[in-house]
């Protein structure tokens, strides 16, 4: 039987996974009859047929499935293979948050120490596939499910409180927990139990006041807050420079959340010398910022 070519078995693949001609030609940069060829192709080589095909959907038969699924291993072994021995840039992973209040303030210094290091991001703060979306180091909070054969890798305890404004803080006279009873709670999207979790983790037993507005971000929330809307629970690593400058105030200071962040590191680039450079860094930077409040 003759051997299916490469092309072939990756359009099949493509459109397998994404269930789209369209989808797989864009993805591999080639034309919808080129796609629909090389499957057919491919079909013809096997003696089998891999997809049922309809003007709404594109699905895989049983044994197209089956294929699919091997070939999808194939192609992320490849690629990892390859990207081991390429040199190229890493890609970091973490929450837009992160990026604005920690991340961003810190790369001079990055830069300073790894001149040669080159560095692109991914803004995301779920669930992740290292070999999809290219990416090196994730920044990720613990409560996330973890990928396949990775290993998380502990980088620091999540301190949580409440922060407003100076001028709402003396507005609404704040000096007790049980003053938030007449404030304005302000919360995040992303985070909607950060409340329960700082009454929680504080062990607090004042009347718990409702939610007077929820935004869609963290970086809102804090912007929220910086306005005079209300108070907001947040994370103290996405603060440290609102609470230096003044601009935001911790009435009660913060406390150890229930949360931490953790490191994943994709396993085929955990040798390189630049991820190893970048995870020694975060580490060693987060490790300073919470000697410093600590």
């Amino acid at each position: 039987m003759p051997r299916p070519s490469l092309n072939a078995l990756r359009a099949f693949e493509a459109t397998a996974r994404l269930r789209s001609f369209g989808e797989a030609a864009v993805e591999l940069s080639v034309t919808h009859g080129a796609v629909s060829r090389h499957i057919r192709s491919l079909e013809d080589t096997l003696g089998v047929l891999l997809l049922t095909r309809n003007a709404h959907a594109t699905e895989p038969t049983p044994e197209g499935a089956r294929l699919a699924e091997g070939l999808s291993r194939a192609f992320r072994l490849i690629d990892s293979s390859v990207e081991q021995v390429t040199p190229g840039p890493l890609t970091l992973s973490c929450s837009t948050s992160i990026m604005m209040y920690w991340l961003l303030p810190r790369l001079g210094d990055l830069h300073a120490r790894h001149p040669s290091l080159q560095l692109s991001f991914h803004m995301a703060a779920g669930e992740l596939d290292f070999s999809r979306d290219a990416v090196s180091v994730a920044i990720r909070l613990s409560t996330i499910r973890v990928p396949r054969d990775i290993e998380p890798e502990p980088l620091v305890d999540e301190w949580i409180g409440p922060v407003c404004a100076p001028e709402y803080l003396r507005a609404m006279q704040l000096r007790t927990p049980a003053d938030l009873a007449r404030t304005r709670l302000l919360a995040s999207d992303t985070r909607p139990a950060a409340w329960h979790d700082w009454f929680e983790a504080a062990s607090c037993t004042a009347t718990r006041p409702p939610l007077a507005e929820s935004f869609q971000h963290f970086y809102l929330l804090i912007q929220a807050a910086k306005c005079g809307l209300g108070v907001a629970a947040v994370p103290r690593m996405l603060v440290r420079d609102e609470l230096g400058s003044g601009a935001l105030v911790a009435p009660f200071g913060f406390v150890r959340g229930p949360r931490r962040l953790v490191l994943w590191v994709a396993p085929h680039l955990r040798d390189r010398p630049q991820t190893m450079a970048l995870v020694d860094w975060l580490k060693a930077e987060w490790r300073r910022a919470e000697d410093r409040d600590g």
